[in-house]
This record gives C-alpha cells, structure tokens and sequence, in this order.
C-alpha cells in the first residue's frame, strides 16, 4: 500500500474538483511554497515538489481519471485493474521537468503565455517575434484638419527579401537547425532539482543558423524599401494628435505580428483662422462708421461667404457667434461654432475736412454717448478722491 499522501488532500480539495479549483489551489500553495520566496528551506522545497506532482497529475484529465479510480496504486509494480500495470505517477512527473514545464500551463493562463516567453508546445519552434513600431509626421492644412482628408505618405520600411523569400538563406540553400540547442532556441542548465531554460547565445532563440546568407539581404530576410501608405485623417483632428495604424510597422520575425505605424498631426497655421478647441476664430475689421451706425457685412468661414449683422453701437473686439460654423468634433458629433471677433479700426490719415467734421462730432456728442469712457473715469475719480 502506497504511503504518499492524497493529491486531493495536498491542494486542499475535495474529490470531483474541477480543473479551474484545482488551478486556483495550486495557484495558491505554489506562490506559497515556491523556493525562491524560501532559499534554503527544505522543507518548503519538498512541499513545492510535493504540490507540484500533484497539480500535474490533477490538471491532466487522463491521469486524473486514472488516479480517481485506482489512486497511487496504479504506480504499482504488477498488473492493474484492466491491465495498466506499471503506470507511475511520480515518475511521469519527477526527472525531467523544466520549470517551463511545471509553470507552463498555470501560470500561462495569468501572463497570456507559457513560461520563459515559449509559445505553448513551442519546443523546436522557432521564436515568434513582434515587429517594430514605426513612427513618422505629417502636415495637414487647416481646412484639411476641418473636414478630414486622405493623405500617401512615404516611409524607410524593412519588407521580405525578394531573392531569398525571407530565409536569410542563399538561393539553393535553406537555414540549418543551430548545433547548440538542436533548433529548441534553448538551453538549460539545471538549479536545484529545476532545469532552467535560456535562449540558446549562439542562434540568440532563433533555433536555426544560416551557413550561407543571401546575399541581398545578408541573412536577415529583409530589406528597406520605401513604402508609401495612404492615411485616412479624421476630420477635428488638431496638431501633436497621432494616428495608430495597427500592423503597418515592421515585419514581425518568424511569424510574429507586425509592428504598428503611428503618425503624429501637423496642422499648419491658416491665414485668416485660428481655432479654439472645435471653434474657428476669425478676426474680422469694421470701420467706425459702422460700428457706430450698424451695418451688414460678409465674413468669412471655412465654407464660404456669410452675412453678418453689426448692430449699431458695437464695441471694438466684441465677439459674435456663427452657430455650426466650426470644426467637426472629433470622436463626436456635430460641429463647433465661428467666433468673429469684430475690430473697430481708427482711420490713421485723415484730411482737414474729415478732422473737422469729427471735432463737430464730439462738440455735439450727447451726455452718455460714450458709456465706458464715463464710467472708467467715473472710477478714476472715486478711487484718488
């Protein structure tokens, strides 16, 4: 009769657990137990081990309906029930196992990957690796940036070798599997009872060597080309804004994804608009003449001509609001507005006639014609007494 303790007792479990318990039990002691949360604790060691068997026994769903049958004696040395005699749990487990192993499918599950940066089953694989992220800058107009627009931009992009198809290898010759990790892209060394895998220094993880390389691209597989991409710009998009386009970076190696493209927004500046988040700024002049009188004038938007009414007595930088007349909002819907700021400007040469006639202007001005200028001193004269 075997003396080594219940796999179900040693993660705390009750008989019939599903998988996902037995994840989280395992979880939960390994963390616990790991020897490198306990150097030099043997115990610990032992119990991580112990723990260990017993999730790899657990989670496998044929050796736990072997063990829920028969238990630890279907590791016993003569025949089992129906003939599976020799079927020995702690051996299947011990020996050989590589932390990548033990770790692999558990801890997978948290970090999107098996351990060690592997692919799952990936032993002898070559190593997948994502491309490089590209980044570039374009200049846009302002009426561009207003209702979007499409734009071809060239950029220095590595793309598959022609000559070789991508192998890094001369025409008529193929890569080899590197002689030091025989193609796994790994060495191990072993740490305690664990066998720690590392990248293998000679084929830096490939897993293949190139004994002949292309001469085209001298064995990487690529070659820089410039590329031209055509970029859709959203309308309301506004300078230091990027733009993401997912995959249009570099290759990715061995199957990897390939980078993304990111293009940072330039928007030049406009002769007549500014904007203010999603609102247009126009400054636009009126004489005194109408400023005083009233009058109807055209100003300018980012689609054209538009009346404008000036009311009579509007000040200088007064601003007036073009309802939708703005930017598209970005991520949004609907427009912002056109603020015309309205500037009042004073004639700078004047003929003795037309100074004459503003001198009788002022001589007959009504008391309270020029409220502000009242006002302002009315405060002058209060504040010094």
């Amino acid at each position: 009769m075997s003396n080594k303790r219940d796999y179900y007792e040693i993660l705390g479990l009750q008989r019939g657990a599903g998988l996902d318990e037995i994840k989280k039990a395992y979880r939960k002691l390994a963390i616990q137990h790991h020897p490198d949360k306990n150097p030099g604790d043997k115990k610990a060691e032992e119990a991580f081990k112990e723990i260990s068997e017993a999730y790899e026994v657990l989670a496998d769903p044929q050796k736990k309906q072997m063990y829920d049958q028969f238990g630890h004696s279907a590791g016993g040395a003569g025949p089992g029930p129906g003939g599976m005699g020799g079927f020995d749990f702690s051996q299947q487990f011990g020996g050989g196992a590589t932390i990548n192993d033990i770790f692999g499918d558990i801890f997978g599950d948290i970090f999107g990957g098996a351990a060690g940066g592997a692919t799952r089953g990936g032993r002898g694989r070559k190593r997948a690796r994502s491309g490089a992220d590209l980044k570039t800058n374009v200049d846009i107009t302002f009426e561009e940036a207003a209702f979007g627009t499409e734009k071809v931009i060239t950029i220095p992009k590595h793309v598959s070798c022609e000559t070789c198809h991508g192998s890094g290898a001369k025409p008529g010759t193929h890569p080899e599997n590197c002689s030091q990790c025989g193609g796994s892209g790994e060495v191990s060394f072993q740490q305690g009872f664990f066998a720690i895998s590392r990248p293998c220094p000679k084929c830096n993880g490939v897993g293949q060597t190139i004994p002949n390389p292309c001469s085209t691209c001298r064995g990487t597989g690529q070659i820089q080309k410039r590329a031209q991409i055509a970029v859709k710009i959203p309308a309301g998009v506004d300078t230091g804004q990027r733009l993401k386009l997912t995959g249009e970076g570099e290759p990715g190696d061995h199957g990897g994804f390939p980078g993304d493209l990111y293009v940072q927004i330039n928007v030049l500046p406009h002769d007549i608009f500014t904007r203010e988040d999603f609102d247009v700024i126009c400054e636009v002049p009126i004489t005194f003449a109408q400023a005083a009188l009233g009058a109807q004038i055209e100003v300018p938007t980012l689609e054209g001509k538009v009346e404008l009414k000036i009311v009579p007595g509007t000040q200088s930088h007064k601003i007036l609001r073009l309802k939708n007349k703005g930017l598209a909002k970005l991520g949004s819907y609907g427009r912002g507005d056109q603020l015309v700021r309205v500037i009042v400007e004073i004639p700078t040469k004047l003929n003795s006639e037309q100074k004459e006639l503003l001198r009788k202007f002022e001589e007959s001005s009504a008391e309270g014609a020029h409220p502000m200028h009242r006002s302002f001193f009315e405060k002058v004269k209060h504040l010094f007494g």
